[in-house]
């Protein structure tokens, strides 16, 4: 009893300590890109849409109708469904194995990294939880004893899960086959009691089936088939590395063996328990070597921790008192470094310095400057200003910021891939370019960052097919140009002539992280098609430092970018020789750039790569 109270304290304590901590990131943390669609789909309620089925939209729009369009107000419907998933989790336990069991499990589903920053954002996975636990804790119910609550709770959490994700369906399919499994599970399927809920939660696919009967099965298609490759790859071996460290090895071991230990137990709810959860994490563990690759998938077996938490007391019951202490303290490290990861990602500071770093936070950044960059040119506008993103990113990133959920979008690869391009086209924002807007005002905004770079021309002259020759585009650099937009303001008929484009550029040497001294030698090429540079300055922490000599030849640009029509090809190539002698310039990191002098008048600043200046 004296054990069960001390870790009742315990649990309550770091509830609200997380849940603290959670509400103070989540306040400061900028909207990810797919919170700020999410956002944009409740401005537009539908029953589902072409990615999601509508509950999360339904939350986004519930959040900022009370709290205002703050990016708070937004994730706190999530945030509180979150707070409610390790509260069920002590209920499952301590029905199940007892009090203390019951606050041990939920001190875990605290501490699980992947549970207890859930909540953070305003994505699915918050409610997908706690559906998945409703319908754990159903189950579990039924297995004793078939009750009216306990297919009403069935029903709840079903429908729950289908409005959620169809991920979901994976916790369905799992569970409907763990329970015809047991004895006691065959029989709780033939009660009429319990095939009125499954049917009450299969009723709420309807809007889903509906969307997707209405548009060709877009959604459907997006979902399992045009985002994942469905033949075989060895990449499914890091689910082995990365799901240890995200649940933390120790915890991520006693969970296993949890698991191995309660397919053999004499118990039939220990055995639903880990028959479910080991089947789902199984299942993905699986999935991992035919799927998709490219997007985040590591979140995907949370559902599987989740059904295993209450068989986790046991196991370290059993273990040594100091193994016992040092899963719980590697849980709560692994905790403060996710929690520590979004704190990280709020400050602009931290964004910066890691600029040229591979988990550069790109979908979080560079949004309030884009906002702000956006209003202080439309007030040099023409009022009724059309404004045009060229991708869903910047549409509803700057909708949100806006606050004006229509802004239009052009065709664009990243529409498809992340399956948003068929919305965009129910609610009449897919906007086909120049001929479609008349000759009003219009001011395009281009995310430059968003593909590949080999990719960067072909998608300029995809804008010059549908806008025409691109006007000097004024440049906004975030993070030292890892994030770049450009700002096209078009005015009048389309124009004649030649594509043009921004100008491309490289820097060949010295390479990024380099040494050097006080004087050193800059080589590269730079060309702007349709136009061609005049010039080009070299550029250290944004200071002109040398002046590049410009023409030199370079061949081979023109294979790699064969549509490139830059009149000086092949003579693209530019030196420099910077001296910084005298310049009070301090030893130690700087930031290298240029800027593209056109001769249409332009002048464009290009991204930045860190050198070290030595002494």
């Amino acid at each position: 009893m004296r054990d069960a109270a001390k870790t009742q304290r315990a649990f309550w304590v770091l509830w609200v300590s997380v849940l603290l901590v959670k509400v103070a990131v989540a306040a400061r943390l900028p909207l990810f890109v797919d919170e700020a669609f999410y956002w944009q789909e409740g401005q537009h309620p539908a029953a589902a849409y072409s990615d999601l089925p509508g509950l999360t939209a339904w939350l986004t729009r519930v959040g900022v109708a009370l709290g205002g369009d703050t990016a708070l107000a937004l994730r706190l419907p999530f945030l509180l469904i979150a707070a409610c998933i390790p509260l069920l989790t002590v209920r499952i336990a301590s029905r199940e194995f007892g009090a203390k069991a019951g606050w041990e499990a939920g001190l875990f589903a605290l501490l699980l990294p992947l549970a207890g920053t859930l909540g953070l954002m305003a994505l699915p996975d918050a409610a997908m939880a706690l559906a998945t636990l409703l319908c754990v804790d159903a189950g579990a119910r039924l297995l004793r004893q078939v009750t009216a609550q306990a297919a009403l709770e069935l029903a709840v959490g079903l429908a729950l899960g289908a409005l959620c994700h169809y991920r979901f369906i994976a916790v369905i399919g799992v569970g409907f086959i763990a329970l015809l499994m047991l004895e006691e599970g065959r029989r709780a399927l033939r009660d009429v009691r319990v095939m009125i809920a499954i049917a009450f939660g299969a009723s709420a696919w309807v809007p889903l089936v509906a969307w997707n009967l209405d548009n060709a099965d877009a959604g459907l298609r997006f979902q399992l088939v045009d985002r994942h490759p469905w033949s075989f790859h060895v990449d499914g071996l890091l689910f082995l590395l990365v799901q240890p460290l995200l649940v933390t090895p120790l915890l991520f071991a006693a969970l296993c063996v949890a698991a191995w230990r309660s397919l053999r137990c004499a118990s039939t709810v220990s055995r639903y328990f880990a028959l479910l959860g080991a089947g789902i994490v199984a299942g993905f563990f699986v999935l991992g070597f035919f799927a998709d690759t490219e997007r985040v998938s590591f979140h995907w077996p949370l559902p599987g921790y989740l059904a295993l938490l209450p068989l986790l007391p046991a196991v370290l019951a059993s273990w040594p008192r100091g193994w016992r202490v040092a899963t719980l303290a590697l849980a709560a490290v692994g905790l403060a470094a996710n929690l520590g990861y979004y704190v990280a990602v709020s400050s602009a500071h931290w964004r910066e310095i890691n600029a040229a770093k591979k988990w550069y936070p790109s979908n979080f950044a560079g949004w309030q400057p884009l906002a702000d960059a956006v209003r202080a040119r439309l007030a040099t506008m023409p009022p009724g200003t059309r404004l045009v993103a060229d991708n869903f990113k910047i549409g509803s990133e700057l909708g949100f910021a806006l606050g004006d959920p229509r802004i239009e979008v052009l065709d664009h690869p990243i529409n498809q891939k992340h399956g948003r391009a068929p919305q965009l086209r129910l609610w009449g924002l897919h906007t086909a370019g120049r001929e479609a807007w008349g000759e009003g005002p219009v001011l395009l905004v281009v995310g430059a960052t968003e593909v590949k770079y080999r990719d960067l021309l072909a998608r300029y002259h995809e804008l010059c097919a549908v806008v025409g020759p691109l006007p000097p585009a004024q440049v906004l650099n975030v993070d030292h140009g890892r994030q770049r937009f450009l700002l096209f303001a078009l005015d009048g008929p389309r124009a004649p002539g030649p594509c043009t484009t921004p100008a491309m550029a490289w820097v060949d040497a010295p390479v990024a992280d380099a040494r050097v001294g006080e004087r050193f030698d800059v080589r590269g090429w730079a060309f702007k098609d349709g136009a061609g540079l005049a010039g080009i300055d070299v550029t250290l922490d944004g200071r002109v430092v040398a002046q590049a000599r410009y023409g030199t030849p370079f061949d081979g640009l023109r294979t790699v970018w064969p549509m490139s029509n830059d009149p000086q090809h092949p003579n693209v190539g530019f030196e420099a020789n910077v001296d910084l002698r005298g310049q009070s310039m301090a030893p130690g990191p700087h930031w290298l750039g240029l800027r593209l002098h056109g001769h249409d008048g332009s002048i464009e600043t290009w991204s930045e790569q860190p050198v070290v200046l030595t002494e």
